[in-house]
């Protein structure tokens, strides 16, 4: 899409702030209107369609895109999106550990178990920790309690949480992030362990550097995206 539009502004409707092009409502993909639940969050939708110099380009419009996502396909199956974000629950990154005694089990235990102690005590829940990559199941009790904390979450944040648990592949490091229990960065490089682990022992390699800096922007879009969900202006 060329531009074409020369003014950008929001109206209140029942939906939110709603986004307006020289008075016309934006649409998002599959046609609903484009509105917003928070005014930071619709100021900073704004701020990315006034940047579109020729050609509307998606990757430089995340909050735009999160909000689609939110609006088209999580709202109408809130349920389904809830339980598929809740499932990294099963296999969280955070208790599969190298093998006791080696040196990168050690290390795993000191910058995973505060996450995992913090979601233990924030949801009276408990770990299975496991050695290796086999899979075993956390108990059904656990797993229950993180779906139903998942569950209890808007759709507009299942759309950065979906984004934050397939980047980490950690439930506890995205539960982390929506509740503020620790900054974005030490969570992502959390997350990163084993990747950087593997730096220490080898060196860098570019290409490898490069997709974690990928992905490294897009989870810190997603963790922007639930910040702009915070009341105020």
């Amino acid at each position: 899409m060329r531009r074409f539009w020369k003014e950008v502004t929001l109206e209140p409707t029942p939906s939110g702030q709603a986004v307006r092009l020289d008075g016309r409502p934006v649409k998002t993909p599959t046609g609903n209107a484009l509105a917003l639940p928070t005014q930071k969050m619709a100021d900073a939708v704004v701020a990315e369609w006034e940047a579109v110099e020729k050609t509307l380009n998606p990757a430089l419009m995340p909050v735009t895109g999160f909000a689609n996502a939110a609006i088209d396909r999580i709202a109408p199956d809130h349920a389904g999106f809830a339980a598929a974000i809740a499932a990294y629950g099963e296999t969280d990154l955070f208790c599969y550990r190298a093998a006791a005694g080696e040196a990168l089990a050690d290390r795993q235990a000191e910058i995973w178990d505060p996450w995992l102690h913090w979601a233990q005590g924030r949801y009276d829940i408990s770990f299975v920790i496991v050695e290796g990559i086999m899979h075993q199941p956390q108990s059904a009790a656990t797993l229950e309690i993180l779906r139903g904390a998942v569950a209890a979450r808007g759709a507009f944040e299942l759309a950065a949480m979906a984004k934050l648990a397939h980047l980490s592949g950690s439930l506890v490091a995205t539960l982390a992030v929506i509740e503020r229990a620790g900054t974005p960065e030490d969570i992502w490089k959390a997350a990163c362990l084993d990747e950087l682990w593997q730096e220490e022992l080898w060196g860098a390699d570019h290409w490898a550097q490069k997709n974690r800096s990928d992905r490294e922007g897009e989870f810190m879009a997603a963790a922007r995206f639930l910040d702009l969900l915070t009341p105020g202006t």
